[in-house]
């Protein structure tokens, strides 16, 4: 069993002892640290709001009443969107114009886990300045709560499944009328979580046929809910023996996006953004890009077809955001299906991104598959080193970085080394004694030897 306390929020498993796993009483505790950490930093405020929403998975509930109640007893306005979407929540806490807001989910982790997620009055997940803060606040005896008469308020609001939808429809580039006249068929596996409520309500408004696999929200996984090709083989099945035109996949908290072609081949979580950013960017006339350092080199060769720059950022959807802020991007996200566009908001969203993929497909008017073997084609190798715990791993990475000074090198998070036709990351994890090992080249074999190779330099580094 686990705990992971972290400057995005607090993740863990249900049940067991405190401050080893994700209790009632962790729950309280972190809550109460982002409440007094809102108030601070409101303090000229009469009436704070948080916006929570939470996805289905079974602890949601109860964690959802933990946390909704220990904000109303810091005097906290507490406006509830019960089953929602981590998306959802980003776009309601600006347009109810609260101070913040929690998502709980644990997004792709298994049943087990939940977590909060925390965001700025922007619907923005704070950064790491911030988190810092609520840790720190978590583990002192510096909060206070409300007498009797100033408890905050507590409303339920069950109006954003609409709101939502009808902000996605909204957008400029969301061709409402082209997606109609389509008429496409689409499987959709929402691993029995709130995309089950959200995606199918989303592609009703589109004249989407939709037909339904794992879309009741009862939080029983069907299968590992991170969508991987090797958890996605009922889908697979299900596009073909349904002869839809595409299957749609999305994680818990609905904020990633994986596609299945029509033969029932996996489109590739990387070139969900792929496709999103090239229907973008044709459309605009190019822009830039932005996608973090793992992610495929898909993405910069389409923002270049179109006249655009890519920019890359450190892993981690914060620094994505703040890399798009300062380029000026258009849009953006993360390999893992993470569709980002400023046009609605910063965040990951698949509603955004369905609707994105659809226009492209409405548009060019050719299959799923043809739209993915028209892009570059690149394969992905994702491994791991063990180390002891006495190994300096900022060692290792400096060493690895300076033997390669004459290739592309970014140091920016871990140590990136371009080639010409292939590149490999290795990053530090910051919880267990390990480099990751990200490898891309123009073939499977091709990016597994180089992954191959890296081990063992780094194994004869430290021998």
């Amino acid at each position: 069993m686990t705990l992971i306390k972290s400057i995005s929020g607090i993740r863990g498993t249900i049940g067991g002892k405190i401050s080893d796993n994700l209790t009632p009483v962790d729950a309280v505790k972190f809550a109460a640290a982002y409440g007094t950490f809102i108030k601070q930093r409101n303090s000229d405020k009469k009436d704070i709001k948080v916006v929570i929403g939470r996805d289905a998975r079974i602890s949601g509930k109860m964690i959802s009443s933990l946390v909704a109640n220990t904000l109303v007893g810091l005097g906290i306005n507490v406006i509830d969107l019960g089953l929602s979407t981590t998306p959802t929540v980003e776009v309601a806490v600006p347009l109810e114009k609260a101070e913040g807001g929690i998502i709980l989910t644990a997004s792709h982790n298994p049943k087990q886990w939940n977590a909060l997620k925390l965001l700025n009055e922007k619907g923005e997940f704070l950064n790491g300045e911030e988190g810092q803060v609520i840790l720190e606040l978590a583990e002192s005896e510096a909060i206070t709560f409300t007498e009797v008469d100033d408890l905050g308020t507590y409303s339920k609001d069950k109006t954003y499944v609409e709101k939502h939808i009808q902000e996605v429809l909204n957008l400029d580039l969301v061709d409402v009328d082209a997606i109609k006249k389509a008429n496409f068929k689409v499987v959709v596996d929402a691993v029995n979580s709130t995309g089950g409520i959200f995606i199918p309500a989303l592609l009703k408004e589109l004249n989407v046929e939709c037909v339904e696999l794992y879309c009741t929200p009862n939080g029983q996984f069907p299968h590992n809910p991170e969508p991987l090709k090797e958890h996605l083989t009922d889908i697979s099945e299900l596009v073909v023996k349904e002869k839809a035109d595409f299957g749609i996949v999305v994680d818990p908290d609905v904020d990633r996006l994986a596609l299945v072609s029509e033969d029932g081949s996996m489109f590739g979580e990387e070139y969900t953004l792929v496709a999103c950013a090239d229907y973008v960017l044709g459309k605009l006339g190019g822009g830039n890009t932005v996608s973090n350092l793992s992610s495929s080199r898909a993405l910069r060769d389409v923002t270049e077809k179109h006249g655009g720059t890519y920019t890359a950022s450190a892993v981690g959807e914060v620094n994505v955001v703040i890399k798009m802020k300062e380029t000026n991007t258009v849009i953006g996200g993360e390999g893992n299906g993470g569709i980002i566009y400023p046009a609605s908001h910063y965040g990951r969203d698949s509603l955004v991104g369905v609707a994105l993929f659809l226009s492209h497909l409405a548009n060019k008017k050719i299959s799923c598959k043809e739209l993915r073997d028209s892009y570059p084609s690149y394969f992905m190798s994702k491994n791991k080193i063990q180390l002891t715990p006495q190994i300096d791993v900022d060692k290792i990475l400096a060493t690895m970085a300076a033997n390669y000074a004459n290739e592309d090198v970014n140091t920016i998070d871990g140590v990136k080394i371009d080639f010409a036709d292939e590149w490999i990351h290795l990053r530090k994890s910051n919880t267990e004694p390990i480099i990751r090992i990200y490898t891309e080249a123009k073939s499977q074999e091709a990016a597994d030897n180089l992954a191959v190779r890296f081990i063992e330099e780094i194994k004869a580094i430290i021998a």
